[in-house]
């Protein structure tokens, strides 16, 4: 195998990893404001995701940082037409992260409302807007000989892409419904039964429906070779079976589930796109993949080694950290902190 189809999986296991983790830590976020009718309630809510929420994006970075070193001329048309969508995301986090250190600053109810709102759209925003780039990756964007993007931002904004990022948000609330059963308990893990249940059910038609489209739209299922079908069912067969799991509240197999969803719908993507990165809908010789946009063969050499090294570390380090705030965490004054 070569180094560019090395780091073409590396980079899909960025992502795989990134959607799984900053998955649930959105939906969290998404449903703070309606799961915490109290202060410390929300507070409890916030402490789920509180120790991990900011190594969790450490994979959005890292994987951004691969694409760069490894595929520079994708890097540098995907961020150059996404422009102004990724600072509407970069803005929403930026806010996020505010919200999470200053909502405690002061006991005043107006200003801690105020800022859980602001995380409920610092995690909404980013969360709709990873479906939609993820739904123009898949359909095409219109790129030119040259690998500029023509267009802006309102030709991203297409319905199928829009219903993309309805399927991003569903699947992280859903996926967070299932992490918020296993770490808390009280009225909060009751409120997200209860929620659980609709979430599960608007998830699973958004998704069928974006799927069936995704075979009418795109060859992402249906290309030659390496395509997205078999990851395609994969997925369904777990979104089916987190249902299930949420159904009976077997909350451990139901988050696994929800897991795997998230992973295997991930891995179609690429594997659909593969060996494309950035489909031109111009002209196919104009779209870039992962031999005409890459580094030098030493670029990816060095970068090999590099990343044998230290993604090992990395990944042992969240584990451990995972392992270290496993406990549940229960809604009430003495146990909340703030």
């Amino acid at each position: 195998m070569d180094l560019n189809s090395v780091w073409f999986i590396l980079v899909t296991v960025l992502f795989i990893g990134f959607f799984f983790l900053e998955g649930f830590d959105y939906g969290v976020g998404i449903l703070l404001p309606f799961l915490g009718k109290k202060d410390e309630e929300r507070r409890t809510i916030i402490n789920t995701i509180g120790p991990v929420w900011d190594g969790n994006e450490v994979w959005m970075i890292t994987a951004g940082g691969a694409l760069f070193a490894s595929f520079p001329q994708v890097y540098a048309t995907l961020f150059s037409g996404f422009y102004l969508a990724l600072i509407l995301m970069l803005v929403a986090l930026i806010l996020r992260g505010v919200a999470f250190e200053f909502r405690s600053k002061k006991q005043d109810p107006k200003w801690r409302n105020r800022w859980d709102w602001a995380i409920f759209i610092g995690s909404l925003l980013p969360a709709l807007l990873w479906g939609v780039a993820v739904g123009n990756l898949m359909r095409g964007i219109a790129i030119d000989a040259q690998m500029n993007y023509w267009g802006g931002l309102l030709p991203l904004l297409n319905p199928y892409s829009i219903l993309g990022g309805l399927v991003f948000v569903a699947l992280f609330t859903m996926h967070a419904v299932n992490f918020l059963n296993l770490k808390v308990e009280g009225i909060v893990a009751e409120r997200a039964k209860k929620i659980g249940l609709p979430v599960m059910l608007a998830a699973t038609v958004l998704t069928v429906i974006y799927v069936v489209w995704t075979f009418f739209a795109t060859d992402i299922l249906t290309k030659s070779g390496i395509n997205g079908l078999i990851p395609a069912i994969l997925a369904a067969v777990a979104l089916l079976a987190s249902d299930y799991f949420m159904w009976v509240r077997k909350h451990g197999w139901a988050f696994i589930m929800s897991s795997l969803t998230i992973m295997f719908a991930t891995l179609m993507v690429f594997a659909g796109l593969y060996p494309r990165i950035l489909i031109s809908t111009m002209d196919p010789t104009y779209t870039l993949d992962i031999w005409n946009s890459a580094s030098t063969s030493y670029t990816l050499t060095i970068m090999t080694v590099v990343a044998a090294i230290f993604v090992p570390i990395v990944l042992v380090y969240q584990i451990w950290t995972y392992w270290v705030f496993r406990k549940r965490i229960k809604a009430d004054t003495k146990s909340t902190v703030y």
